[in-house]
């Protein structure tokens, strides 16, 4: 019976939609992550130029996950994602301790970043994931 009113909650109300945004220093994991996420296992996979999007369901909700490359070249163009974000995933290598400053520089640039420009930060998500 539970079963039968959960989808007809669906279908009359549809999924939630939830733009996540997951960035980080290169090599921290990211794509990943992403990958775990929608197909349950780990991939290999190359450096990120650009990004990568991915849809993830969980439950009644449909994430659509950005995965954006995190070379020094491509951090200050993080920003240009902010947009319509509900969510946010810093991910963080906690082993590779020489770079844990340099990835809390740009965690706070990025914070500083958002409170610039995110309209409605009480709508907006935001994680550190250290793998």
């Amino acid at each position: 019976m539970g079963l039968t009113i959960s989808s007809l909650l669906t279908r009359l109300f549809g999924k939630k939609q939830m733009r996540i945004l997951m960035v980080g220093l290169d090599a921290a994991g990211k794509t990943t992550i992403l990958y775990k996420l929608k197909l349950g296992e780990i991939v290999t996979t190359i450096p990120t130029i650009g990004f990568n999007v991915e849809t993830v369901e969980y439950k009644n909700i449909c994430f659509t996950v950005w995965d954006v490359g995190g070379q020094d070249k491509i951090r200050p163009l993080w920003r240009h994602y902010f947009q319509n974000t509900q969510g946010l995933i810093f991910v963080v290598d906690s082993n590779d301790r020489d770079r844990i400053n340099e990835a809390e520089k740009e965690l706070q640039n990025m914070v500083s970043s958002l409170l610039v420009l995110h309209e409605n930060l009480f709508n907006l998500f935001i994680t550190v994931a250290g793998r």
